[in-house]
């Protein structure tokens, strides 16, 4: 199993669609006992949370945001975590809205502790 995402903060790899988390977004993931957590922002995203569950390399969370616009939108997402050659972790993640229509993929990871 891939180490513990505590304490990371990771990124996504390439922007979305506009008005969705982006190469600017940061998120900050902690995980006890099997649960995860995180609070994220940056990019079109004022604030955004996310709660769930981890079992093995597998992440099931739901998550909520708030946008510069003044909008909220909220989803679902399943994620599997896997470790770069690097030793960086790699979470790749398919969501869906809830709250509005779409769905999609996307790969975010951990921003090295010396901040590139």
């Amino acid at each position: 199993m891939a180490r513990s995402l505590d304490g990371l903060v990771l990124a996504p790899v390439a922007d979305q669609a506009p008005g969705q988390v982006g190469t600017r977004t940061r998120f900050a993931y902690r995980e006890e006992d099997g649960v995860v957590w995180a609070e994220y922002a940056g990019g079109d995203v004022v604030r955004g949370h996310l709660v769930g569950t981890r079992e093995g390399d597998r992440l099931d969370f739901r998550y909520v945001q708030l946008k510069h616009d003044g909008t909220t939108s909220s989803g679902h997402c399943v994620s599997t975590v896997t470790e770069l050659p690097d030793g960086r972790v790699r979470l790749e993640e398919t969501w869906r809205w809830e709250s509005q229509r779409g769905s999609g993929t996307s790969v975010v990871e951990q921003i090295p502790a010396h901040g590139h």
